[in-house]
């Protein structure tokens, strides 16, 4: 596992999962939160987007604190993991949404992408800068 402050020398599996990233926040409780979240990597950050009436925003507004994996379940086992702040930017929610539905359907004509876009004008962009980032890949290690 490596320690490292940039995703940059990650961006080629970044860009290529289409695995969702399970992001975790903090509650007003104190207990952890993990969702998933469709997300793109552009320029050393990991954006995302969700409802601004979503559980996952009132939290980052009280603590912008979070914590982020991308990684598969099947093997080889490769990921990338991390912690950071994430910023919530209204001004971008459709935007996002509309990139995130292009890189995840790839079709604007689907039931699911019709409900999405719908709602598109209530989606907040969250912004993930890393502050602390672990990877690992067990690709050699398992290629038989």
């Amino acid at each position: 596992m490596e320690t490292k402050k940039s995703l940059e020398p990650f961006k080629e599996f970044l860009e290529q999962s289409r695995v969702p990233l399970r992001m975790a926040c903090i509650t007003r409780q104190g207990w952890p939160l993990v969702l998933s979240l469709w997300y793109l990597y552009e320029t050393g950050r990991i954006f995302c987007a969700t409802q601004k009436s979503s559980k996952l925003v009132h939290h980052l507004e009280r603590n912008p604190r979070c914590a982020f994996e991308v990684a598969g379940d099947q093997p080889p086992y490769r990921g990338v993991r991390g912690q950071g702040e994430a910023f919530l930017l209204p001004d971008r929610g459709r935007e996002m949404l509309e990139r995130l539905i292009g890189r995840y359907l790839q079709r604007s004509d689907t039931p699911l992408c019709k409900t999405l876009l719908a709602r598109a004008d209530d989606e907040v962009a969250i912004e993930i800068r890393p502050l602390r980032i672990f990877a690992w890949d067990y690709t050699s290690r398992m290629k038989n």
